[in-house]
């Protein structure tokens, strides 16, 4: 889309070797669909400041977007059964059994899903509204002051990221008792983590709090090396492979939640390097059946 807009004009030299905010305004005015995005947001550490205020204010995202998160979601729902297999054991268990952890727990996190998607439904489509479009407009009304307004959707803000952080752990735990108790149904699970969670509140929440305070020190790092606009060539290269291993760092400090988070309830309700369910096994091929009788 790019190449198309730009074409052989002068535009594109300067585009190659900066920034034309003139050009940028006119693609903009006329984007439609992914070319949308194409936003100053997208420069280095804005973008996450960019998703975070979409997240807050339920912002939706175009159809290309959407399509490749629910991808996303999809291939983390079929792996998160594997990876936490694979850490409650706390041995290997070799592709084949990761593959096939994968495929046992995927259609009950598949059902947790469907539940977990319903919760979030209900909190962007009718909390989010009431405290953003009901309650802030009529608290600020007539207000003149335009700090105490920002303070007040500060609070709201604040309300409305704790009840999804809330149920993100509430998930997060279910999926931990599925795995490590073989659970089946996904309500059983549901209910056994808020259990958990309540019964130890105060260990869940300062776990969150010290790997929170790492995701916090990796955002820090990237708003200070995050690339900013370069020229074409060697620069934006770097650039490129600096924004991937930033991608890379957060994948990694996913994967630290879901193996503490395991580790905190198997130091609690069972013993280390336990799971109620036998070691996965991939199943053999009809050759291989034939051979063994």
């Amino acid at each position: 889309v790019l190449a198309d807009h730009l074409g052989d004009s002068l535009a594109s030299e300067s585009a190659a070797t900066g920034v034309n905010y003139d050009w940028w305004q006119e693609f903009a005015a006329e984007a439609t669909g992914l070319g949308t995005t194409f936003s100053p947001s997208i420069i280095g550490f804005a973008a996450v400041l960019d998703n975070i205020s979409g997240l807050l204010d339920a912002r939706s995202r175009v159809a290309p977007i959407a399509a490749a998160l629910g991808l996303y979601l999809a291939g983390w729902t079929f792996l998160s059964g594997g990876i936490l297999d694979r850490y409650a054991r706390q041995r290997p268990i070799r592709a084949h059994g990761f593959f096939a952890a994968s495929g046992v727990y995927f259609f009950r996190f598949v059902r947790l899903a469907v539940i977990a998607g319903l919760i979030y439904w209900w909190l962007f489509g009718y909390v989010h509204p009431w405290l953003f479009d009901e309650q802030f407009v009529n608290l600020t009304r007539g207000m003149n002051v335009e700090r105490s307004a920002f303070l007040i959707r500060a609070f709201f803000y604040v309300i409305f990221g704790t009840l999804l952080v809330g149920a993100n752990l509430i998930v997060d735990y279910a999926k931990v008792r599925i795995v490590v108790e073989d659970r089946h149904s996904a309500l059983g699970a549901l209910s056994a983590a808020i259990r958990f969670i309540r019964n130890h509140f105060g260990q869940v929440i300062a776990l969150f709090a010290l790997n929170s305070l790492t995701f916090l020190a990796l955002l820090a790092a990237w708003a200070i090396f995050a690339p900013g606009v370069g020229n074409a060539g060697l620069s934006m290269w770097i650039a490129f492979l600096v924004a991937q291993m930033y991608v890379i760092a957060r994948l990694l400090l996913k994967l630290q939640f879901i193996a503490s988070q395991t580790a905190l309830f198997q130091a609690n309700l069972a013993h280390s390097s336990y799971t109620s369910a036998p070691v996965p096994a991939w199943p053999d091929s009809p050759a291989a059946e034939a051979i063994h009788s």
